[in-house]
């Protein structure tokens, strides 16, 4: 009997034009559900805020931040994740008899800031000029040398208490009317902080710490 002829290579039905666009259509749902769990992984809304404050969370100095995007300066980028230094506006009543007064906050790593107690003593003090000014009560005012950029510059600083209150402020500049100064403090575990400020604000300076932990401590910092 003479052998069967091969039967024909049977070869793959081409998909219909429905199949193709249901594989394009599920491709594109688990693309759109893929990017609705990062925008919600990048901003939600805090379960414990109460009024429906937007938040984002940060991870800076090994410690969770969970910050109202409100806070967060204009040009800062209001997405979720690492931060090598996290920049905020806080209005607080720091200002003469109380009024509203807007501080800037720089939260870094701890390893980035040396507190302005430590720069008292370490640096500041040996750069004092003899005389002293007067300011806000309990504050002594200390003109530094016109030397290794400190010019225009005045430190005050609290002398009784042995972790003092310090700040450091210069003459205005740059068309600004009136003196900035600074402060840096170590917050919780990993991170610190330096406030940018008024001069006005240090009116205040016996509660300026307090009412700035206070948001501090809402956000995780502390």
């Amino acid at each position: 009997m003479p052998p069967r002829p091969a039967a024909p290579a049977l070869k793959p039905a081409p998909h219909s034009v429905p199949y193709n666009l249901g594989v394009l259509a599920l491709g594109a749902g688990l693309v759109g559900l893929a990017l609705a769990y990062g925008i919600d992984a990048a901003v939600r809304t805090a379960p414990n805020a109460g009024n429906g404050e937007t938040v984002v969370a940060r991870s800076l100095g090994g410690r969770e931040l969970t910050i109202p995007i409100s806070w967060l300066r204009a040009e800062t980028d209001p997405t979720a994740g690492f931060a090598k230094q996290i920049d905020l506006t806080l209005t607080l009543p720091l200002g003469p008899n109380g009024a509203p007064e807007a501080i800037a906050v720089t939260l870094l790593p701890r390893s980035q800031v040396r507190p302005s107690s430590s720069l008292l003593d370490g640096v500041y003090l040996h750069q004092f000029m003899p005389e002293q000014l007067s300011g806000p009560p309990g504050l002594i005012g200390k003109p530094l040398v016109a030397e290794d950029g400190y010019a225009d510059e005045t430190v005050w600083y609290d002398p009784i208490s042995s972790n003092p209150f310090v700040a450091k402020c210069i003459a205005p500049v740059s068309g600004e009317t009136v003196s900035r100064c600074v402060r840096s403090v170590y917050l919780g575990a990993g991170v610190a902080a330096i406030y940018d400020f008024q001069i006005d604000a240090l009116q205040g300076w016996r509660g300026f710490d307090a009412a700035i932990r206070e948001p501090m401590g809402r956000i995780g910092a502390l």
